[in-house]
């Protein structure tokens, strides 16, 4: 997913640009509004479930801190070690999806 966004981000960066005629930018930004929406959909989805993961780290924290058990530790070493690529990754796609905000606005001034 991240490669797709890096290639789309480039993509629309070159269009958005150049000049366009309303009808060309128009088409541009009819595609670029439909891939906003899979990438805001995507962005959903690991935003659950990266809140997910934070709750079960800090839930496995407190409760290895009131248990004392070893294994609790363990668990708790292993979300953190999941935790930080979701975040990395989410942080890609809520940046890239705030870019291709700031290109559908440079194509809807050329529509207009």
């Amino acid at each position: 997913m991240s490669r797709r966004m890096k290639d789309l981000l480039a993509l629309y960066k070159d269009i958005a640009s150049q000049s366009w005629t309303p009808e060309e930018a128009r088409t541009h930004r009819e595609r670029l509004l439909v891939q906003i929406q899979f990438f805001q959909h995507e962005r959903l989805i690991h935003l659950i479930v990266t809140v997910l993961f934070a709750l079960l780290t800090v839930i496995t924290l407190f409760v290895s801190l009131v248990v004392a058990q070893p294994l609790l530790l363990v668990l708790f070493a292993l979300f953190m070690i999941l935790l930080v690529p979701y975040i990395k990754h989410y942080y890609l796609l809520e940046n890239g999806v705030q870019q291709l905000y700031q290109y559908y606005d440079a194509l809807d001034s050329m529509v207009i």
